[in-house]
């Protein structure tokens, strides 16, 4: 089993900063990757962020130069600072991990059970 946990959400005002974690625990045996969805109501879940084990990160668009992730591999855990938000930026934010079990060979995909990130005045 694999649980990601994740905290940090909120409420927070435009132009403010919140800094989200997500960590994995449980039979991991190997993290490849770790990095945060979101969705917002009435859209599509899209890709936020994303850090591999090697430290490359990928952004999407819409937080690029505002949003950085970064991970300690010691500790399972990635980390999504988030800055000069935007209400825009109002959604489920999800962790997710790409690893691979130790009792498989396999990489297999785990996603949090999300935390609200709402930016308002």
């Amino acid at each position: 089993q694999v649980q990601l946990v994740e905290s940090g959400g909120g409420l927070v005002q435009p132009g403010g900063s919140l800094r989200l974690s997500c960590a994995a625990s449980g039979s991991i045996g190997r993290i490849n990757a770790m990095g945060w969805h979101r969705q917002a109501p009435g859209k599509e879940r899209e890709l936020v962020a994303l850090i591999t084990s090697g430290g490359r990160t990928k952004y999407g668009d819409s937080v690029k130069g505002r949003f950085t992730i970064s991970s300690d591999n010691a500790k399972n855990t990635a980390y999504l600072q988030m800055n000069s938000l935007k209400p825009e930026d109002t959604a489920v934010y999800y962790c997710t991990a790409r690893l691979v079990p130790r009792s498989s060979s396999w990489e297999t995909e785990y996603w949090g059970q999300g935390t609200q990130v709402t930016v308002s005045s």
